[in-house]
């Protein structure tokens, strides 16, 4: 059995390597440029829009990649600074900026709006710490303000790190169909032209057929990239927002600590 097998082997080796010099002109001839070259007007059309469509996911793809990379770059600089303080108010005061942060985006706005209501302003000067300290605690209604502004930056947020993600949804649902519209019209195409000729054979019709695959094979193309990137961004979009949810409700629960007043307790400085 083994040198059967070690026979079969070695036929096929033969066969395949020995025999290769005349499929060469069938492969340089057959597949995508085969199909495209007998392609109709309509299905170039479609291919078109399929390649202008892949361009524009890609483009999506990339950008979002590289925009959520570096959120969560930031973002984990950010909340090492902010955990390694005992006052909140710490970064706002430096006057440290974490661009792209959306947590910091969030702590910036909970910031601003708590000092408005201390401090009458949001500016950050020297006697900033001394104001600060000096100010009477905050009331349950300006609490609820500050928290009211937190929620709004973490929606503002969220829409600009879901922003053009219907794009990516369009190529993932729409190319498919698209590809799909392309090989059914060329398939059309080809029967018609069968019908008018009076004769059906392989040689006449392979052509036709083969063109009018290609547009779905495209779409696949375009679709299956696109699906892939939709499923990691959305699930990355989503975990930053439950992280900008969570950020906010601790960095409320800091400030009700340092700066609101419980029942007959004041704050403390």
């Amino acid at each position: 059995m083994m040198r059967d097998c070690v026979c079969n082997a070695v036929d096929l080796y033969y066969i395949v390597f020995a025999e290769m010099p005349s499929f060469v002109p069938l492969l340089a001839d057959g597949g995508l440029f085969f199909a495209f070259d007998h392609s109709t007007l309509p299905g170039k059309a479609v291919l078109l829009c399929l390649f202008v469509g892949s361009i524009f996911s890609w483009a999506v793809m990339v950008t979002k990649l590289r925009m959520v990379g570096f959120a969560k770059a930031q973002s984990a600089k950010f909340l090492s600074l902010f955990h390694s303080q005992r006052q909140p108010l710490h970064i706002y005061e430096s006057q440290l900026r974490f661009d792209g942060s959306p947590l910091y985006s969030v702590y910036r706005a909970g910031c601003r709006e708590l000092t408005f209501h201390m401090l009458g302003s949001q500016e950050v000067d020297e006697t900033f710490r001394a104001r600060v300290e000096s100010s009477p605690p905050l009331s349950a209604s300006q609490m609820r303000m500050i928290d009211t502004a937190m929620e709004r930056a973490v929606g503002e947020t969220a829409l600009r790190l879901e922003a053009q993600m219907i794009l990516l949804a369009t190529a993932v649902s729409g190319a498919p169909f698209l590809g799909l519209l392309g090989t059914v019209w060329g398939v059309m195409d080809t029967f018609g032209g069968v019908a008018q000729a009076g004769s059906a054979n392989l040689a006449a019709m392979a052509p036709g057929v083969s063109a009018a695959l290609i547009t779905t094979v495209t779409g696949l193309l375009v679709a299956i990239p696109a699906m892939f990137g939709y499923n990691f961004l959305v699930t990355s979009i989503r975990a930053t927002i439950v992280q900008m949810d969570n950020f906010a409700a601790e960095l409320s629960s800091e400030f009700e600590h340092q700066f609101a007043r419980h029942g007959d307790h004041a704050r403390r400085g």
